[in-house]
């Protein structure tokens, strides 16, 4: 992908977009209405919002077709991502914020603070690889590691999985996960899954038995175990 420099950081709401595309499609094209829906806003605002980023070198567009990140875009998403995970981390680990909290604290914080900053965050940290909710930090050089997570509600019954991540952005979720110890590290087995409905039945080391509706599961990843 060819993208030019950027000389100066962008603004917030240049940012919220371009974090956006790549955490809604990685590299790939994204369409206005996935990224309104992430942001919460009309496709209007979208489609007007993307000519703009591509004239700044983040993405390119082509009208009804959606908008990808060039490189520079991938490198500012990825510099924003890190800054937001670390900061998630911080809150977490250092001033006992809940992990229901981290992430809309981290989305006020991560626009006011510097690269600088940033990294020595990371060092008081101690570099993590994964925030609070099992996301990947990329590393000061845009790298991410590889996951190869799959959504808990493609288990099958019988099945031993450890939950890696879980989505960080629905408040009440997050809660309702944290409550029953449905965390990232948490072993389960898998008892059923119900075809009907998408209901996982689990059982975790403790013994404890716990039922998964079909949305809660689509929001959590696992990975086998051995």
């Amino acid at each position: 992908m060819d993208g030019s420099a950027v000389t100066q950081p962008p603004s917030t709401s240049v940012g919220d977009y371009v974090k956006a595309l790549w955490e809604v499609g990685g590299a790939g094209v994204v369409s206005t209405k996935d990224i309104a829906n992430r942001l919460s806003i009309s496709s209007a605002s979208v489609t007007n919002m993307f000519p703009r980023l591509q004239e700044m070198g983040f993405v390119k567009y082509e009208r009804y077709h959606g908008a990808s990140l060039t490189k520079t875009g991938c490198i500012e998403a990825l510099r924003l991502v890190r800054r937001h995970r670390l900061i998630e981390t911080f809150l977490k680990e250092h001033l006992g914020y809940p992990w229901e909290e981290v992430h809309e604290e981290a989305e006020r914080l991560e626009h006011a603070v510097s690269d600088v900053f940033t990294e020595r965050l990371a060092d008081l940290l101690g570099d993590p690889a994964y925030d609070p909710h099992g996301a990947p930090i990329p590393t000061t050089d845009g790298t991410v590691a590889p996951d190869d997570s799959r959504p808990f509600s493609e288990s099958e019954a019988g099945q031993r999985v450890r939950i890696s991540r879980v989505s960080d952005e629905d408040t009440p979720m997050l809660t309702y996960l944290w409550e029953r110890g449905l965390v990232p590290g948490r072993a389960l087995e898998v008892k059923e899954v119900r075809a009907v409905d998408g209901v996982v039945t689990v059982e975790d080391e403790d013994g404890g038995s716990h039922s998964v509706g079909a949305p809660l599961a689509g929001s959590i990843l696992v990975r086998g175990t051995s």
